[in-house]
């Protein structure tokens, strides 16, 4: 390893070094290895699995195909629910929700790999480009779609799949939303996030225009008079800002940005970064920044948290994960000021918290970490712009139980919308029962009955 030099500089690495920093966290498992996972299902008749997927993919189902020689059969049982299902067998926090609820889970026994088999099972699928599915005849009604992330892709493929057609509206120059730009490298080597956008585009009656933004290029009201729905699946445009004195130090830089600028690098040695790093915020973002930053080469790398350990929202698989790397997770800090030294950041003070009453507040004492490079993860939040007519609840776009916003004739989903659970996988499953909805409407609209609100 070359010798580290303070301030932020790409190439701190050997190009062997990035080869295996970010290679595939978990690789796909072999045919053995698959058939060995498969049979330590049990099948359950309820099948507690199936019922903490936010899709509701026949898990029980897809493994036993799986177990029975019939990879290509797994797959469409899991695309029947979730055409997203190769991404999601990716970053899904599967230890939080389908293992988790695996009867295996216990503590003489793992669980079953639900995750690494859905994996093996969509990637075979994909690498073969076998297309499950022919959209039905033409109806002559036409959606539009705004945004290409995971709500929208499953909204548009849905759409497309009951024979309406979809035109996507993306404001970034690739589709895929959080999965192309937001998610750690580590986590989807090898392009996979446009290979997926590419299967899922192949069912045919979907287009996509990028550069598209709204309230910029067009509205609401103009895409109601052009198209017979339209379902908004924008995602969380805006972070949240850093409001302490030197926040705008040079060397301060939003973590959604930083791994956005990581992911589309042409080689990872292209991306600078300091020796001294501090990630700000405790959820997934942080996490992914943070790790990215060590394998990156930085030195230190501090993860700061203003709660506990048991308030983090990134899973304890995740912080697990980041410890393994060598970054150092620190609890109950609250940032107070940044310093610098010739207008670029050098430390930052934090402010020691702890819970009175059930509140955080701060104790009054602090300390300061060294930083040449802070990334802040603090949330993100809805971009407002264009938006304007519609109704909000929670700082997100309110929807009922079929996504139907306040407006007639639009529906929203994923992480814009109130109720998302700001996962992929719960992305998924809004954008697709809104497609459902929107084709029950639309439906009704060809047979001359008027939805009722």
């Amino acid at each position: 390893m070359r010798r580290l030099e303070p301030g932020l500089k790409a190439g701190r690495l050997d190009a062997a070094d990035y080869v295996k920093n970010f290679s595939d966290l978990h690789p796909r498992l072999g045919d053995h290895e698959a058939l060995v996972a498969s049979d330590r299902c049990y099948f359950c008749h309820d099948a507690p699995c199936m019922t903490a997927c936010p899709t509701s993919i026949d898990i029980p189902m897809f493994i036993r195909q799986i177990q029975t020689g019939n990879p290509l059969g797994s797959a469409k049982t899991i695309f029947d629910q979730n055409i997203l299902g190769g991404m999601c067998a990716r970053v899904c926090p599967t230890e939080q929700l389908c293992e988790e609820a695996c009867v295996r889970n216990t503590a003489e026994e793992r669980p079953v790999e639900i995750g690494r088999l859905q994996r093996y099972a969509t990637d075979i699928a994909i690498e073969q480009g076998r297309q499950f599915y022919t959209p039905a005849a033409a109806t002559g009604k036409t959606v539009a779609v705004v945004g290409a992330g995971p709500a929208g892709l499953s909204a548009a493929h849905r759409l497309a799949l009951h024979g309406h057609r979809v035109t996507i509206f993306e404001n970034r120059v690739k589709a895929g939303g959080l999965n192309e730009y937001g998610i750690a490298a580590y986590k989807t080597p090898n392009d996979f996030a446009q290979k997926e956008v590419d299967y899922i585009l192949s069912l045919g009656n979907i287009d996509v225009l990028d550069g598209q933004m709204l309230g910029r290029d067009f509205t609401i009201a103009e895409l109601q008079q052009k198209f017979d729905a339209v379902f908004i699946g924008t995602g969380l445009g805006n972070v949240n800002a850093l409001n302490i004195p030197g926040a705008h130090t040079n060397g301060v830089i939003d973590a959604v940005e930083f791994i956005a600028q990581l992911r589309q690098a042409d080689s990872k040695a292209d991306v600078p970064v300091g020796r001294d790093v501090v990630v700000i915020g405790g959820g997934m973002t942080a996490i992914d920044a943070g790790v990215q930053a060590k394998l990156l080469g930085a030195e230190n790398v501090t993860i700061c948290y203003r709660r506990g350990k048991e308030h983090m929202n990134a899973s304890e698989f995740e912080q697990d994960l980041a410890a393994s790397k060598g970054v150092h997770i620190r609890h109950w800090l609250q940032p107070k000021e940044v310093a610098h030294h010739h207008g670029h950041c050098s430390a930052i003070t934090f402010e020691y918290t702890h819970l009175e009453n059930g509140l955080m507040k701060g104790t009054g004492h602090t300390t300061e970490i060294k930083a040449d490079q802070i990334l802040v993860a603090i949330g993100q939040k809805l971009d407002g712009y264009g938006i304007e007519g519609l109704k909000t609840e929670g700082s997100k776009i309110a929807v009922d139980a079929e996504g139907r916003t306040s407006v007639p004739g639009v529906w929203a989903g994923g992480d814009c919308a109130f109720g998302g659970q700001d996962l992929t996988v719960s992305a998924v499953a809004m954008g697709r029962d809104a497609a459902e909805s929107i084709n029950r409407s639309l439906a009704m609209s060809m047979a001359g009955v008027t939805a009722v609100a």
